[in-house]
């Protein structure tokens, strides 16, 4: 008999830190936004960033100095896609998508993924790697 894990509502707090204009409490990201921008940080994390868990995090930013062509697309989705299968287990149907942008020296990666054990539609992040100094 094969078990089926089951979500439950999720909370965060969103990391802009602006308060509430009225209620001056900070803002709150719920259940899906919760997990969108959770797998969002595990990609913007770099390893050895977190003090009591060093291994979390992706080495994308490393590989954004290489060469801004579908190889290193490559590698960026499959690093993405490894970091998130290893470190958010509430995302099941996982699929990384990474064009490059070679005139802007930057990576479009669309990442689109189910919630596992809630019945929503499949989630898509949509963002720009850009390499700073």
């Amino acid at each position: 008999m094969a078990s089926t894990k089951v979500s439950r509502a999720f909370k965060d707090i969103s990391l802009s830190f602006m308060p509430h204009p009225i209620t001056k409490d900070l803002p709150v990201l719920v259940n899906e936004r919760a997990i969108a921008r959770s797998v969002r940080n595990l990609v913007e994390t770099i390893p050895t960033e977190r003090f009591f868990n060093p291994f979390l995090g992706s080495d994308v930013r490393d590989t954004l100095f290489d060469f801004c062509d579908y190889g290193t697309a490559s590698i960026i989705a499959n690093q993405i896609e490894e970091t998130i299968i290893n470190y958010e287990p509430r995302v099941g149907n996982l699929n990384v998508v990474v064009l490059p942008r070679p005139d802007d020296n930057t990576f479009e990666v669309t990442i689109a993924f189910d919630i596992v054990g809630q019945d929503l539609p499949p989630q898509n992040i949509s963002f720009i790697l850009e390499v700073t100094r």
